[in-house]
């Protein structure tokens, strides 16, 4: 039977939640699981008033006291033997999950010192009024153990009770409260067996393991209690690194969607993690909790490994679960009348600190600051209790004291993005409101319940007594109610100005986009530190808008209202409508590279599929040129501009660091671009083969190709002929510094003739000789569409040169941009080449460029020469004056 039991029980414990799903099939709480360090303590320390709550003071707690889940049940200091242990934690120190751990170990055998252990849930007992037995408590919960419940209490079975959450029960452990029972089969009210089987009055053998937040230890009497033990957390800084290392290692850490990253990948972003912690830095502060560990894997996993973005997966979800995860049923004080769920609590207090925080761009707060977010409004004794169990469970989970020198004393919000995803939820649930604003709303709800049921009364009255005029008068009272929906109207409205204000703050530009600022903060910026006495730059709050249209999702409110965090569809509907007049028509704008890509990303975690289609036909032009995208960020483009199927005008994603994996994600959305920029990347010959698909695929609309400075090479080359030849939108290609060689041109000339629709090829830059300038050229002269040829900067000779001047005809032929010259006049096309030049300079050889613009000069100094006509000889020195400007500049270094 107990065989039985342990199967079932790590079947039980060992089912992980949706959440930790993502880190693929392999993953186990066996697996990764880190032991918390636990510190055996007593109760003078739990009540005594605690220090400062300083990192050198959590260091710095003698290690003697350290103990192992194993030892907990050793004798006492006395040489007692110690039955019940009660280990208490703050929110987030990792206490359910010790408990998982220890019960799994127990069901593979790795907790010898216990024959049965028996489960059970504090919570689920506090819904259980009606008497029971143990004997029948036990059985109800744990079918297997119908045969070894009778035996307890008769034989020498070493049986273990783990009671987990006592904060969820009222206890009473006074007789008059709770009356004695020593029988296992006597049926009592769930909290007397608890606090029989602590009293040890039934099943005195038994041990028990209680756990507790800190402010419900004070319920068990002391002299029931053999050991308090107080969970830490990762108070080690190697215990974080171990449990970054095992999390972020895990072979297939993203399951299917994560093919493609290699162990060197994850290796480099545990030790860049690592770093970051040995830096001091506030994560490591944030990281004493295990929870916030998770945090930190999730969102790592989520910038790094997410190939591919379902339409659920999103960075306010991960937030939004992670809260569920903590806070999921939790009550502040279950034995306050009014019941506040705990998250409920903390967006009305800590939210409001957050988003003060975030409008007067401040992240560090001081004692006077909390105490005018928590302590202003406290009126009642009921008040001033659940602020001191707030206090003492669940501050330190959302608040820390700061790192920084100089502001010990100060404090800042564990993850910074943690106080903008607050100051979202403040401001969505409408905590964010005047005095006269909530007491017309107390006002209107009363109003209008005793209104209508007056009106109802009456109306029946009016039948038999001549008072009709009555309900009359009671329609007047409605009036208010109605007012009042038209002024939460107006709160809508603000919430989406709000959203738009903050979404478009034109200070912010110019920064990094959130997703990078996202990671920066977690792995840190690698390059020298700033110094202390450095003036800091301002606080930056670009993720709480988009956190905002990520918290209004339909997934991220059913979750919410899990916690006790009610958003009406309503209510989401209303802003997403007010929405529309704001953010759409802002969004129209032209924004900088990094304000678009955030503004794809806030779309994105609004999940409204309606609200970003009509968002997305709005840019016809898409410009994230020098943006970082990310397999992530490529998929968030893909699943935004997925929501309609519109042409877009023009996308350019120049320097955007795209590979191959880059262009399969973003395949869907290339069909549709007019003008596609993919300049300054490195793409390849295996991100050519993809190109090839793309231009042959028979929904294509790509006009204009640009390819500048990428390896193409003459394989890619090859697959870029091919896709020429088969390939009827294209009319422009750029090909410039793409070190395609004879070779690779002669290869592009071969399939020319294949199409019918180009205009202009550029294969500037590109070490061409005379033979392969002139194969190209011959074959576009009998192009019936090519008038446009680019070869400036190759190494034509002065003979080739002529050869290609010759071919070109006055009306009909080819115009081949070779030089600044075109015989004895100055090529209508030099300031087009200078440009090219300037341009492209960062990127090209500087020497050869130097070369080439001797050349140049030379070229055109001989041609002003053999010219007799002042008008031409005033074009060749202007001309020449521009080219010895620039040799002037890059010689010394200033361009």
């Amino acid at each position: 039977a107990i065989k039985k039991h342990q199967k079932s029980l790590a079947a039980w414990f060992s089912h992980q939640p949706n959440e930790e799903r993502q880190f693929g099939p392999s993953f186990s709480l066996d697996a990764v699981h880190v032991d918390p360090v636990i510190r055996e303590s007593s109760l003078e320390q739990i009540l005594k008033p605690s220090p400062d709550l300083t990192i050198q003071n959590q260091l710095q707690q003698p290690c003697s006291q350290v103990i192992s889940l194993q030892n907990l049940f050793d004798v006492d200091a006395c040489g007692r033997q110690v039955k019940n242990v009660v280990l208490y934690g703050t929110v987030g120190t990792g206490k359910s999950t010790l408990i998982k751990k220890m019960v799994v170990d127990w069901c593979h055998g790795r907790l010898p010192r216990f024959e049965l252990v028996i489960p059970f849930s504090c919570e689920d007992l506090s819904h259980s009024h009606s008497p029971i037995s143990l004997r029948h408590l036990i059985t109800k919960k744990y079918q297997h153990l119908r045969e070894v419940v009778p035996v307890l209490g008769t034989s020498n079975l070493k049986v273990l009770f783990i009671l987990n959450g006592l904060e969820r029960l009222n206890l009473d452990f006074r007789l008059a409260g709770t009356e004695l029972c020593c029988d296992p089969s006597e049926p009592v009210p769930p909290s007397a067996i608890v606090v029989n089987l602590l009293r040890k009055y039934l099943l005195p053998e038994a041990s028990i393991i209680i756990t507790t937040r800190p402010s419900a230890v004070r319920r068990i009497p002391g002299k029931y209690v053999g050991r308090y033990a107080e969970i830490c957390g990762f108070s080690d800084t190697n215990l974080q690194k171990l449990y970054f290392q095992m999390r972020l290692s895990q072979p297939g850490c993203g399951g299917e969607s994560s093919v493609g990253s290699s162990p060197g990948e994850q290796e480099n972003l545990v030790e860049m993690l690592s770093r970051n912690l040995e830096r001091h830095n506030q994560i490591a502060a944030a990281c004493f909790l295990p929870s916030y560990c998770w945090l930190v894997c999730t969102t790592l996993h989520f910038l790094y490994f997410s190939r591919t973005v379902p339409p659920s997966q999103t960075l306010t979800g991960i937030y939004t679960s992670f809260l569920r995860l903590n806070f999921s049923g939790e009550v502040l004080d279950s034995t306050d009348s009014t019941n506040i769920s705990m998250m409920k609590y903390v967006a009305k207090t800590v939210g409001k600190l957050a988003y003060e925080g975030v409008m007067s761009r401040k992240t560090c707060f001081s004692e006077d600051d909390l105490q005018q977010c928590f302590e202003v409004e406290m009126k009642t004794e009921s008040e001033l209790n659940l602020l001191e169990v707030f206090r003492s469970d669940v501050f330190r989970f959302f608040l820390t004291p700061c790192v920084q020198p100089g502001k010990e004393h100060t404090f800042v919000f564990t993850i910074p993005a943690m106080q903008e995803y607050l100051a979202a939820l403040y401001v969505v649930l409408g905590e964010k409101k005047s005095l006269a604003q909530r007491l017309g709303k107390e006002l209107s709800e009363v109003i209008g319940k005793v209104s209508d049921d007056a009106v109802i009364v009456l109306n029946i009255i009016s039948k038999v007594l001549p008072l009709r005029f009555l309900p009359v008068l009671f329609n007047l009272l409605k009036i208010f109610p109605r007012y009042f929906s038209r002024l939460s109207g107006k709160d809508r409205d603000a919430i989406a100005h709000t959203m738009a204000e903050e979404l478009f703050k034109e200070e912010d530009y110019y920064n990094d986009d959130v997703l990078d600022q996202i990671n920066f903060s977690i792995l840190g910026v690698e390059g020298p530190m700033r110094h202390p006495d450095e003036a800091s730059e301002d606080e930056v709050f670009e993720l709480f808008p988009i956190f905002m249209g990520g918290i209004l999702s339909r997934r991220n409110r059913a979750i919410l209202q899990q916690l006790g965090c009610s958003i009406k569809n309503l209510a989401a509907f209303e802003i997403a409508k007010a929405m529309k007049k704001t953010v759409i028509r802002k969004g129209r704008r032209g924004l900088p590279p990094s304000e678009l890509m955030d503004y794809l990303f806030f779309l994105h975690e609004f999940q409204n599929e309606r609200f970003t289609a009509e968002a997305v036909r709005s840019l016809r032009t898409v410009n994230l040129s020098s943006v970082k995208m990310t397999p992530l960020k490529c998929s968030v483009l893909a699943s935004v501009m997925g929501t309609t199927c519109h042409e877009v005008e023009e996308l350019n994603l120049s320097s955007c660091n795209l590979d191959t994996r880059s262009l399969r994600i973003l395949f869907p959305v290339l069909l549709r671009c007019k003008a596609l920029h993919l300049q300054l990347n490195s793409l390849g010959s295996d991100a050519c083969k993809e190109i090839r698909d793309l231009l042959l695929h028979d929904k294509c609309v790509v006009s204009s190709l640009r390819l500048a400075n990428n390896p193409v090479g003459e394989q890619g080359a090859q697959y870029l002929a091919e896709a020429l030849a088969g390939n009827r939108s294209l009319t422009h290609l750029s090909l410039l510094h793409t070190a395609l060689g004879d070779q690779g041109v002669e290869v592009i000339a071969q399939h020319l003739a294949e199409n019918q629709n180009l205009q202009e090829l550029n294969l500037g830059y590109n070490s061409l000789t005379d033979t392969a300038a002139l194969r190209v050229v011959e074959v576009a002269k009998k192009h019936t569409t090519l008038d446009k040829v680019h070869l400036y900067f190759n190494d034509i000779s002065e003979d080739g040169k002529r050869a290609l001047h010759n071919l070109r005809m006055d009306r009909d032929g080819v115009r081949a941009l070779v030089f600044l010259t075109a015989g004895t006049d100055v090529s209508d096309y030099w300031s087009h080449i200078l440009n090219v030049v300037q341009r492209n300079l960062p990127f090209w050889d500087r020497e050869r460029v130097l070369q080439h613009l001797a050349l140049i000069l030379q070229d055109l100094e001989s041609s002003r020469r053999q010219t007799a006509n002042p008008w031409r000889k005033a074009k060749f020195l202007r001309v020449e004056s521009e080219v010895k400007k620039m040799l002037g500049k890059l010689q010394h270094g200033t361009l």
